[in-house]
């Protein structure tokens, strides 16, 4: 610490204290012991930065109350509590309320910006704003195919693209015919790419269909309609676990045979593929989505470092969670990090 040494009285309490040989290089070994614990700058922690504390404003466009951005923030909350980084967390489904929260998070002249790039268009903007602000952005979960070109630093998710051909290969070895691909936010590039990727491996049919992803209920009733319609629909796969045990609940409703599969897993999914009612999920492991882009912006602040250097994504996914390998991750699940 910093803390000055107490001043010495110039009397003793036998009188006045003379200086001696012995008294002075008493005083030159206590100075020298104390410059090899104390600087005349700031308090350094271990990553060799100031020990002020950095703000970081992590802006999604997730659903309120939605348990996959619950994990993405948990993930954000464990990386930021280690790095001692002030965290605020806001999220908004509408792209254009996304970017006003996003020019918010500039007002506030935070340290550093994660952001998704769900609708790339809607956020060209603030993100062009923080950068002129000369606040640094990484990106995560969605945009893969935009951050670079937005300008951000860094990116960390899944390729949805490539987890869509991945599907579309399990469903071939499943031996699948017809398959449903529900997308629950029009015009979502994330979930467009997971669909068409599915679309481009699976030998059968894909057909897509568009739901109100807030309204659950709603979900349940298009998807159970869509299966009374085509009754050799035998797989339906969708882009979030709560919109998956919607679509068991559709397949019974319309005494259907199709299995369910997803992308994305928590708790109840998990449960759901090891009761066997789900056949598979692709974890792309949001708790890590959330914790690697707070600590990749503590990192550029107090180290200069960037993932993938800048200029390739750091990958979180995909994973196939199965019945086989379920019980690895249950685990974790309950403790409520996957």
């Amino acid at each position: 610490m910093n803390t000055p040494l107490p001043a010495r009285s110039a009397h003793g309490p036998l009188g006045p204290v003379r200086p001696t040989a012995l008294t002075a290089a008493c005083c030159l070994l206590l100075l020298t012991g104390c410059s090899a614990t104390t600087s005349s700058g700031p308090d350094l922690d271990t990553a060799g930065r100031s020990g002020d504390r950095i703000k970081v404003a992590l802006v999604t466009h997730g659903a309120k109350g939605d348990a996959f951005w619950e994990l993405v923030r948990k993930g954000a909350e464990a990386a930021a509590a280690k790095d001692g980084v002030d965290l605020t967390y806001a999220s908004d489904s509408d792209a254009d309320g996304q970017a006003e929260l996003m020019r918010d998070a500039i007002g506030d002249r935070v340290d550093g910006i994660a952001v998704t790039l769900a609708k790339p268009r809607a956020m060209k903007s603030p993100v062009a704003r923080a950068k002129a602000a000369g606040i640094p952005v990484v990106g995560l979960n969605s945009g893969i195919d935009a951050w670079r070109p937005a300008g951000l630093l860094e990116y960390f998710g899944q390729d949805e693209s490539v987890a869509g051909r991945a599907v579309g290969d399990k469903l071939d070895g499943l031996g699948a015919k017809h398959a449903l691909c529900v997308i629950h936010e029009r015009g979502n590039i994330a979930l467009e790419a997971r669909c068409a990727g599915v679309k481009k491996t699976f030998t059968g049919g894909t057909e897509m269909l568009y739901v109100d992803g807030t309204d659950m209920d709603a979900v349940t009733t298009t998807v159970a309609a869509r299966l009374r319609q085509e009754p050799d629909i035998d797989e339906v796969i969708t882009n979030g676990a709560q919109f998956a045990l919607a679509a068991v609940q559709a397949a019974d409703q319309a005494s259907s045979r199709a299995k369910v599969a997803t992308f994305d897993l928590n708790e109840d999914l998990v449960a759901a593929v090891r009761d066997g009612s789900v056949q598979f999920a692709v974890d792309q492991q949001p708790y890590l989505q959330g914790y690697l882009a707070v600590d990749a912006l503590w990192l550029y602040k107090s180290n200069g470092n960037l993932s993938g250097g800048g200029v390739a994504p750091v990958l979180t996914g995909p994973a196939f969670v199965t019945k086989t390998n379920v019980a690895e991750v249950a685990r974790f699940a309950a403790a409520g990090t996957r």
